[in-house]
């Protein structure tokens, strides 16, 4: 029997139509308009099985309506033409099953045709045949199988070119019965669309019965995953994770720099003009000469949160995958990044602005590679249409059109070779203070000057809340440029704040009296380093400098009797890296260091350590505190050793005994005086265990000896050349209030 010709689409009723959905396996093909529909019409039609139509033939006596496609999105017509034309080059048939109904989605009668053809069959299923295979809502599945089997071509291939998957079929039960269903491969989902199977012999050859139990196979609903969706609002969630201190933000990009092996890292606030507010606006700058990052790079980082390394690596701080989006959003609500390698660059847009009022959060990024001296879109990572759009997003929210990235992408050249690289990160829409900004920022005099510098600062200057900390002067807690003077255990980068070199002061190598402790906690191996500032009496603050992978997290860290009084201790300043017995050994390499780099969790060894670090800093102060008069400014308390670093190894140099650091030039190198060496020399490091004195003590005779004397525990030369003994006369602790009045001075 043929098929019933079919009339034009003119033919159907336009004001009788409805919505029906159109699915494969559970997932969504189109939205469709049914014309002269049946009574009842599901409005979802779930298709499972597709034929060829030389298989069988459609009755004559069946009823037909008609679907238009009627899309939500332009996936869903996408996914509409790439489903007919599969229909229409293939010849075949697709089935839905209904409770009450079963339809057949006819092939279109010409290519680029998007309307077509249903027949379908109402009322109960049943299980007759006569002569010929027909179309009905229930199939004898050993009989469909092996005509499946026989007339399937392996060859044929989809025209999206999907994965396959076995053919299987199902028990499933429809209006009481029990009967089996065939289901054809499994349909697969790339990036949203919908791909349509290729054809397959899996099952060709063997035992009919053991073929036809293979093809059954229960079915079920489909597999629905729960991914987690990110909304607009937790990019304002993540910038909470420095609240308590906005310098924490500014430290997460400084650690990337660092990361990224940069010789030199420049943080600026400069004035620019917004066309979306119509007015000049802040903009903080962070600029490195790094080695960049690569389109895969840059969206890991853009990403929220990475697999964390299985291996703890002291030469790296990041590690949890969230510092550049905590620190962004903490100092404003909008933050781009260009960064470029030596075959690429790239561009992505971090924004609160873009994303407002969207149920998903949106990150634009644009890649570029290399062709010669100029570079294209990558089309190997994205689409032309797609850079092109997140370009216009990046142009609409922000204040950067193409002049402005082309003079920021020019910096990127400023060493004068064609490959320079390097990462720039700015950030606007500052965090406020009131009607004002949190930061605020000077520039400094012109010319140079040492005395006044440019540099950031937090308007409120408050001092952060210490057990025992009676000082309110602490320049650490709300000057940049102090900050980043110690941030780092041992300085390498060359920073500049405001414009103006940061000279960075490596604190173990800057104290007097400097004494080397080791100790054992836990079964781990601890170094502390224990001295005395003149700076740091004068301000009334003392403390422990907690780093970590090279980087300070705690700063001031009051132990021991300095929790309980604010004299005890004044001046006295620890220095300690934990990298590596912050480390649970448990075989997971977890580290006990906050996500926000500023503290450590509460844990065994952190409760340890800092008992340990009570105990020798009160020791430190019962033995080495005299009663030698303390004075602002002069020489006498000078650190045991002056420092100078180069600028080209940037190596840390000790200076002779007697040179007058005042005397050296802003940019100082191995090869000039006192050192007079070369860069390959290695540093100089202080011996353990021992005491460094360089200034005379009161309590002793002082005959004429040599100064830089060392003394240690069992007993040694002194600064004044006498023999010392365990019981060392003139060491006594200080009391605390002013001077007694003698009796003669009394009226």
């Amino acid at each position: 029997m043929g098929d019933q010709p079919l009339k034009s689409d003119k033919s159907f009723n336009e004001d009788c139509k409805q919505y029906v959905l159109v699915k494969k396996d559970g997932k969504v093909i189109c939205r469709t308009q049914c014309l002269n529909p049946p009574e009842n019409l599901p409005q979802c039609w779930n298709i499972h099985d597709i034929v060829k139509r030389s298989e069988f033939t459609i009755r004559s006596d069946l009823p037909h309506c008609c679907l238009r496609p009627a899309p939500e999105s332009s996936r869903d017509k996408n996914e509409w033409g790439i489903f007919l034309s599969y229909l229409h080059e293939r010849n075949k048939v697709a089935i839905a099953n209904c409770t009450s109904c079963q339809f057949y989605i006819l092939p279109p009668e010409a290519a680029g045709r998007t309307h077509v053809r249903v027949a379908y069959q109402q009322g109960k299923a049943s299980n007759k045949h006569s002569g010929q295979k027909h179309c009905e809502s229930v199939v004898d599945t050993t009989e469909v199988c092996q005509s499946v089997r026989k007339n399937m071509d392996p060859d044929e291939k989809c025209s999206n070119s999907s994965t396959m998957s076995p053919i299987h079929n199902d028990k499933e039960s429809v209006s009481g019965k029990d009967v089996y269903m065939k289901t054809i491969p499994k349909i697969e989902e790339n990036d949203g669309c919908v791909k349509f199977p290729e054809s397959t012999d899996a099952l060709k050859g063997g035992d009919p019965t053991k073929r036809h139990q293979s093809c059954s196979v229960k079915l079920e609903a489909p597999l629905v995953k729960n991914y987690v969706r990110a909304d607009p609002s937790y990019l304002q969630t993540l910038g909470q994770a420095h609240s308590g201190w906005i310098f924490g933000a500014i430290a997460e990009l400084v650690d990337n720099s660092r990361d990224a092996k940069a010789s030199r890292l420049d943080i600026s606030i400069e004035i620019v003009y917004s066309k979306r507010v119509g007015k000049r606006i802040p903009m903080l700058s962070i600029i490195d000469d790094g080695r960049g990052m690569t389109h895969e790079e840059i969206v890991k980082m853009t990403c929220f949160g990475h697999k964390k390394p299985d291996t703890d690596d002291v030469t790296r701080i990041g590690r949890f995958g969230v510092g550049f989006k905590t620190g962004a959003m903490r100092l404003g609500k909008d933050a781009l990044v260009l960064t470029q390698t030596a075959k690429s660059r790239s561009i992505a847009f971090l924004s609160q602005s873009l994303n407002e009022g969207k149920d998903d959060l949106e990150i634009p990024t644009i890649s570029y590679r290399r062709e010669g001296q100029f570079m294209e879109i990558d089309t190997d990572v994205q689409s032309e249409a797609s850079a092109k759009y997140n370009l216009k997003a990046v142009k609409e929210f922000s204040h950067f059109d193409k002049y402005l990235i082309g003079e920021k992408a020019g910096l990127f050249q400023g060493n004068h070779t064609a490959t320079a690289t390097g990462t720039q990160v700015y950030i606007w829409n500052l965090d406020e203070w009131g009607k004002d900004y949190c930061l605020e920022w000077t520039t400094g005099l012109l010319g140079g000057s040492s005395f006044h510098k440019g540099d950031i600062l937090i308007r409120s200057r408050r001092v952060r809340s210490r057990p025992g900390q009676m000082s309110q002067k602490v320049p650490l807690d709300y000057s940049l440029r102090a900050y980043l003077e110690v941030i780092f255990l041992v300085p390498r980068m060359r920073i500049y704040v405001q414009g103006s070199l940061v000279k960075s002061r490596p604190l173990a190598q800057s104290l007097n009296q400097t004494c080397e402790v080791v100790g054992n906690i836990c079964g781990r191996s601890v170094h502390l380093t224990l001295g005395r500032c003149q700076l740091e009496w004068e301000q009334g603050n003392c403390g422990m400098f907690l780093y970590w992978h090279g980087r300070l997290i705690e700063a001031y860290k009051r132990v021991g009797g300095m929790v309980h009084s604010g004299e005890v201790g004044r001046g006295v300043i620890g220095v300690i890296d934990v990298s590596d017995f912050m480390v649970m050994d448990d075989g997971s390499s977890r580290v006990s260091v906050h996500n926000n780099k500023q503290g450590f969790q509460d844990c065994e060894p952190y409760a340890r350590l800092e008992e340990w670090l009570g105990k020798k800093a009160d020791e430190y102060w019962d033995k080495n505190y005299d009663t030698v008069q303390l004075k602002k400014g002069g020489l006498l308390y000078k650190p045991d050793d002056e420092w100078v670093q180069c600028n080209k190894c940037r190596k840390w140099r000790m200076l002779i005994s007697g040179f007058d650091s005042n005397n050296l030039p802003l940019e100082w190198f191995c090869y000039m005086k006192p050192f007079e060496g070369s860069c390959e020399t290695p540093e100089q490091k202080i011996q353990h265990g021992v005491i460094t004195v360089s200034t005379k003590r009161s309590g002793y005779a002082s005959p004429d000896v040599e100064d830089d004397a060392t003394i240690t525990s069992e007993g040694g030369s002194d600064t004044d050349g006498n023999q010392t003994k365990n019981n060392r006369q003139g060491f006594k602790r200080i009391r605390k209030g002013l001077p007694r009045t003698s009796k003669k001075g009394k009226s």
